[in-house]
């Protein structure tokens, strides 16, 4: 109720004008508007995979409560091998993708961010370079292929080791560091290792958050380069099997011992309960990491 009474007291100020308070309104009303767009589909998600199935069939229009709470759908999503099979895969690749992510972004952010080094504008050029241009699909599918990566995990993390654009914002980050730290760090019989590590990277930790954020959420939706290289199912990732229960319409394992009559009914509420179990874990850790976001992400726009 306090939020609420927070929230509009703009509107009550005694020294503003009735255009200012007009003005207000109207931004409160459009954030509301866009709060509802963003937040019910989601919410239409969590209703729909916890509906009857064939009451939900049945259902047309705004869908604003479950109908008939059962947890079935759930049930038969775990119930297919591959789910888990995805989820272990995908856990995989975002840890240890993110992590080789993170070490090589940072790596590469100290000797672009530190004055001295040789060829530092050159490896500039070449690094923002690949923001415009690109080899395309088939020179990049071929260039794995030729590296023996085919079938392999690796072929989804380390083509994919540095995003031009991340590095760019860390090395901004570590560009606002004072030379004069560094410097002293030298005098002491500090090693660039020992600089980075013992002074830039604790002074950095909310743009490293970020980083983890970002990284971490393309490994956990990345499926086209799975898609392109991976044969066995034993390596798919979870995002794989989503598509094939979404797209493919491929349910009716997951669906056995229900009649044919409902199978298309409870296919549908299959396919709501399969999105929120992919989308649980980025959507639990976000909040965590809120704290750095702003934070870290503005440190891009200071200076280039």
């Amino acid at each position: 109720m306090a939020q609420i009474i927070f929230l509009f007291t703009p509107l009550y100020g005694l020294n503003r004008s009735f255009s200012e308070k007009l003005f207000d309104l109207i931004n409160i009303i459009i954030m509301v508007i866009l709060i509802v767009l963003t937040l019910y589909p989601f919410i239409y998600i969590i209703f729909a995979s916890i509906s009857n199935p064939s009451l939900f069939a049945a259902h047309t229009g705004l869908l604003l409560k479950p109908l008939g709470v059962q947890f079935g759908a759930y049930t038969m999503v775990f119930r297919n091998k591959m789910v888990l099979v995805g989820y272990k895969n995908t856990l995989i690749y975002v840890t240890l993708g993110t992590t080789i992510n993170i070490i090589m972004t940072t790596l590469s952010a100290y000797v672009l961010s530190r004055k001295g080094y040789i060829w530092k504008n050159l490896l500039i050029f070449y690094v923002v370079i690949t923001m415009f241009f690109s080899g395309g699909l088939i020179p990049f599918y071929l260039t794995v292929k030729s590296l023996g990566l085919g079938d392999n995990i690796l072929a989804l993390i380390l083509p994919n080791a540095i995003n031009t654009y991340n590095l760019i914002i860390m090395r901004t980050s570590f560009g606002e560091i004072p030379d004069s730290l560094e410097e002293s760090a030298k005098i002491d019989g500090a090693n660039d290792f020992t600089v980075l590590f013992r002074i830039f990277v604790p002074l950095s930790l909310p743009i490293i958050a970020v980083m983890i954020l970002f990284y971490g959420v393309v490994h956990w939706n990345s499926w086209f380069y799975a898609m392109i290289f991976l044969r066995s199912r034993k390596l798919f990732p979870l995002q794989i099997i989503l598509r094939e229960i979404l797209i493919a319409n491929n349910t009716e394992y997951m669906a056995s011992g229900v009649s044919s009559g409902d199978m298309q009914a409870v296919g549908e509420t299959v396919k709501y309960a399969t999105i929120i179990v992919s989308t649980l874990p980025i959507v639990t850790i976000y909040p965590f990491l809120q704290k750095y976001f702003v934070k870290g992400i503005m440190i891009g726009a200071i200076k280039g």
